[in-house]
């Protein structure tokens, strides 16, 4: 990969995908927090269909961190893992409640005290909800990392986010996420990709 490279990458995806945004449906940074976890292992989709249930019962850190986890799980019991999402969700509520009244924090070592947050996750809150740069870095743009050249095929994600951020500049980095991460959901897929007519092909390390 080279600078030149990777943002021909970038601006191709840009023609491909002109409004680029995250797809989870929230208020807050508090709820965007939630549906982030939620959304583990689970399409944003799914998510939205159980948050408006769950940030009308719990619409503070406080309230949630009273919570029942039975009656939270009830709520999202159609999402994957559900019973571990539910002991997440009210331990993070816990904490912000006792330790950041009620505000969810905006570095990443904080951030990833809390119960259920990594680096990704982490990552999103910082992007999505601060719009301080980062890079989040998913199955999908692990994948986009891989068959576009950022990193090689035996390469993790940590390898993948140090490549992004290497090739490109920190002002991009979050448009960037977005393309990647939304052109790797609906387009170039892990199962039967659209390869057929796709503009990036020729940046591509996957046989055709």
């Amino acid at each position: 990969m080279t600078f030149e490279r990777s943002y021909e990458i970038i601006n191709e995806l840009k023609k491909i995908i002109p409004n680029p945004k995250c797809e989870l449906n929230y208020t807050s940074v508090f709820e965007l927090l939630c549906a982030v976890i939620l959304s583990s292992q689970t399409t944003d989709k799914r998510v939205n269909e159980v948050t408006p249930t769950l940030f009308a019962k719990y619409p503070t850190p406080k309230d949630l961190s009273l919570a029942n986890p039975q009656e939270v799980y009830l709520i999202i019991q159609s999402l994957g893992f559900a019973k571990t999402k539910s002991i997440h969700l009210i331990e993070m509520a816990k904490t912000l409640h006792k330790e950041y009244n009620d505000v969810v924090p905006n570095t990443l070592e904080e951030l990833q005290k809390l119960s259920g947050v990594g680096r990704k996750t982490a990552s999103v809150i910082l992007v999505e909800g601060y719009k301080i740069p980062a890079m989040p870095v998913d199955t999908h743009l692990v994948r986009m990392a891989k068959r576009l050249g950022y990193i090689a095929e035996h390469e993790s994600i940590k390898e993948a986010e140090e490549s992004f951020r290497k090739y490109i500049e920190e002002k991009d980095w979050i448009i960037s996420h977005h393309l990647f991460l939304l052109f790797g959901r609906y387009h170039c897929k892990a199962i039967k990709p659209n390869c057929e007519g796709c503009s990036l092909k020729k940046f591509c390390k996957v046989e055709h």
